[in-house]
């Protein structure tokens, strides 16, 4: 029996809720959210000062606000530490006197990020759920627990479905190996990488491992051949989507359809460098509201690409599917020693109210490089290409060529600036 016919198992009822009432309730936890981060979060009551958390009912109203990638986290927390916010002004807890946090994890940058006390605080219970990981499984959870919060997102994730977690942690491959063949876990949590060095070692030594029959995988590409190589072994690997800022995002069902969102945030997609979404089926960044009253970040840019898929998931979930990871939004490119930004492409293409979408190409050798921004436009007026190259100018400093072309002819895959130029 194939998963779309198969009787679907759900977490909660949240997963199977009418599109319209998710809406609705989302729409009504906005205002509240909003409210919180201006009143316990200083860097967004600067941001964010002028708004009325009850106008923010719609996604529309949330469209207007700004969004916050994660260097200005880093450098707001960088401006903090110096007067002992080392949150940056954008948490609602912390110690001492700002009580609340259980833990404080630090991830590259460096970036710090809180953990409150919530049961299963950063939602990732759903999508080991998903992946079929019940009450009374043993879960091998090989990610770190030092400094990165990973580790402790997926243990309180497992601890809140009623799981006893093997802390593996990274590393000490013959080690994990012994463990696992001794303790006989159900399932296994953490990189794809990892569970085939350890499926590899046990080959190599003659250890057999019977009872790993599932996996939750992120932190990096679960490719197809990958998966397939895991099935042969009798291992069910799932994908799930998280970030340290806002916890889970999306997971995999066994549909093997894209991936479902999160119910306890709100997701975006918009165009790299703006706050602008995009069309349904376009790639582009994803942003994403957080619902978590103590970490309440709104509109945070992951810097991640994908896009919202078509319809609703086999399984009878309700919930946006998207497409999963498609790459990095950050396309900065240096040209003839200058940084040109996605943010400045979506400048030019503002200017011109007939342009519909714009790609800038890079191209030639280094120390000779060309610019060529592509622009779609249904009826340019004529002289429009060489106004929107005196724009190019204006905007980056630089010259560059216009190509105009037909709506719907550019590349679908959230590209705003494509570094095509030879490095050899």
């Amino acid at each position: 029996m194939d998963a779309a016919a198969a009787p679907a198992t759900f977490y909660d009822a949240l997963e199977t809720r009418p599109p319209e009432l998710r809406e609705q309730q989302l729409m009504a936890a906005l205002p509240r959210q909003v409210a919180q981060a201006i009143a316990q979060a200083p860097a967004f009551a600067q941001s964010l000062a002028g708004v009325s958390p009850q106008d923010v009912t719609s996604r529309a109203a949330l469209a207007r606000l700004p969004v916050i990638r994660k260097h200005e986290l880093l450098e707001q927390q960088r401006a903090g530490r110096g007067r002992g916010d080392v949150f940056g002004g954008f948490s609602a807890i912390g110690w001492g006197v700002r009580r609340g946090a259980r833990r404080v994890f630090q991830s590259p940058g460096p970036i710090y990020e809180p953990e409150g006390h919530a049961p299963d605080y950063w939602r990732l219970a759903r999508a080991l759920f998903a992946a079929g990981l019940r009450a009374g499984d043993l879960v091998h959870n090989s990610f770190s627990y030092h400094l990165t919060p990973a580790g402790s997102m997926m243990e309180t994730a497992a601890l809140a479905l009623g799981c006893t977690v093997f802390a593996g942690g990274v590393g000490n491959t013959e080690l994990q190996l012994q463990a696992a063949a001794d303790l006989r876990p159900d399932a296994y949590v953490g990189t794809p990488s990892f569970l085939r060095i350890l499926l590899e070692k046990a080959d190599e030594l003659g250890v057999a491992l019977p009872s790993l029959r599932k996996a939750l995988l992120t932190g990096e590409a679960f490719p197809p051949s990958l998966r397939e190589a895991f099935r042969a072994r009798g291992i069910a690997g799932y994908q799930c989507y998280a970030t340290a800022d806002v916890g889970h995002i999306a997971y995999e069902t066994e549909a093997r359809d894209g991936l479902v969102l999160d119910e306890g945030i709100v997701v975006e997609i918009v165009r790299p460098g703006t706050g602008q979404p995009v069309p349904d089926g376009e790639v582009g960044e994803v942003v994403v509201t957080s619902l978590n009253p103590d970490y309440p970040l709104v509109r945070f840019g992951t810097g991640d690409l994908s896009a919202v898929m078509p319809g609703a998931c086999p399984t009878g979930r309700t919930n946006t599917r998207i497409r999963g990871w498609l790459g990095r939004a950050d396309q900065t490119a240096k040209v003839r020693g200058m940084f040109v930004h996605p943010s400045q492409v979506a400048d030019i293409a503002r200017r011109h109210p007939e342009v519909q979408r714009a790609r800038l190409v890079v191209s030639g050798e280094m120390a000779n490089d060309r610019m060529t921004l592509q622009v779609e436009v249904a009826q340019p007026a004529e002289g429009l290409g060489a106004r929107i190259a005196e724009t190019i100018r204006d905007v980056t400093k630089l010259r560059g060529e216009v190509v105009l072309a037909r709506p719907g002819t550019l590349p679908n895959d959230g590209k705003v600036i494509e570094d095509a130029r030879r490095y050899d």
